[in-house]
Parts: structure tokens; sequence; C-alpha cells
């Protein structure tokens, strides 16, 4: 029984969430050899100014709207 915990920036709409929950879930059935039922998704989501990389707070080294181009 798998579950896969995908850490995230907030931003992305519930139709790409629904896509890519689709698409985990059926890679995660071919390769671990499970039931659909059997696989979890979580979305750990985080504003962009509580996460960091490089000593850098994403919301100032990215700038307002990075990561959401193409999202709406």
């Amino acid at each position: 029984m798998p579950v896969i915990t995908v850490k995230l920036a907030k931003g992305r709409t519930v139709e790409q969430k629904q896509q890519f929950v689709e698409a985990i879930t059926k890679e995660a059935v071919k390769t671990l050899n499970v039931k659909k039922e059997w696989v979890t998704v979580i979305f750990d989501e985080y504003d962009r100014e509580n996460w960091a990389s490089s000593g850098e707070l994403h919301s100032i080294k990215f700038g307002e709207g990075f990561g959401k181009k193409g999202t709406e």
C-alpha cells in the first residue's frame, strides 16, 4: 500500500493536481505491482515564503508568480 507524498509550492490548479495524481498512480500500479485502490497520494503545499534553497527564500529569490506559467 504505497503512500506517496508530494511537496510543492502552492499555485497549481485542481486540474493539474488531478492529472498528476492519475499519472503517478498509473506508474505506481505498473512499477510496484499493486492495485490502483492501494495507492494514496498526499500533497503538502507550501507558500514560497516558507520555502528556501541556497540560503534564500523562494519568494525573494524567484519573485511573485514563479513556477506558475501555464497554470491558467
